[in-house]
C-alpha cells in the first residue's frame, strides 16, 4: 500500500471514530454521556450540538484526506488534546475525558507522521 493510501485509510477511520460518536451524542445523548461517565446532561441541547460538532468534524477529516492532507486533522486533534488536558486539569473526573485526551493525541502523531511520510514519498 503506498503512503498516500495509508493517509487516507488513517484519515477515513479518524472519520469513522467521529461520525460514531456524534452520532451516539446527536441521537442519545443521555447514553452516551452516561456511557462516557458524565451521566445525563441537561439540557441535552449541548450534547446533540457537540454531537454534531464531531460531525462536522469528520465532514473535514474526509474533505482534507480527499486533497491527500492530514492539516485539519493533526490540527483539531492537537487542539483537542490541549482542550482536554485543561478539563483534567480543571477537575472533570470522568474518565474518557484523560482516554479521549490520550486517544486524540495518538491520531494526531500518527496523522502527522502519516503526513510527512506521504509527502517525503511524493517528492521523492
Amino acid at each position: 500500500m503506498r503512503a498516500a493510501d495509508e493517509l487516507r485509510l488513517f484519515s477515513y477511520l479518524v472519520a469513522a471514530h467521529s461520525v460514531a460518536i456524534g452520532g451516539g451524542l446527536a441521537a442519545a445523548p443521555d447514553f452516551a454521556t452516561g456511557l462516557a461517565g458524565f451521566g445525563p446532561v441537561r439540557p441535552v441541547f449541548f450534547a446533540r450540538q457537540a454531537g454534531v460538532f464531531h460531525l462536522v468534524l469528520a465532514a473535514g477529516y474526509v474533505l482534507d484526506a480527499r486533497r491527500g492532507s492530514a492539516a485539519f486533522l493533526v490540527t483539531a486533534k492537537a487542539i483537542a488534546v490541549v482542550f482536554l488536558a485543561a478539563a483534567a486539569l480543571a477537575g472533570v473526573s470522568a474518565w474518557a475525558v484523560p482516554v479521549s485526551g490520550a486517544a486524540d493525541g495518538a491520531m494526531a502523531l500518527v496523522g502527522l507522521w502519516l503526513w510527512r511520510r506521504a509527502a517525503r514519498l511524493r517528492t521523492a
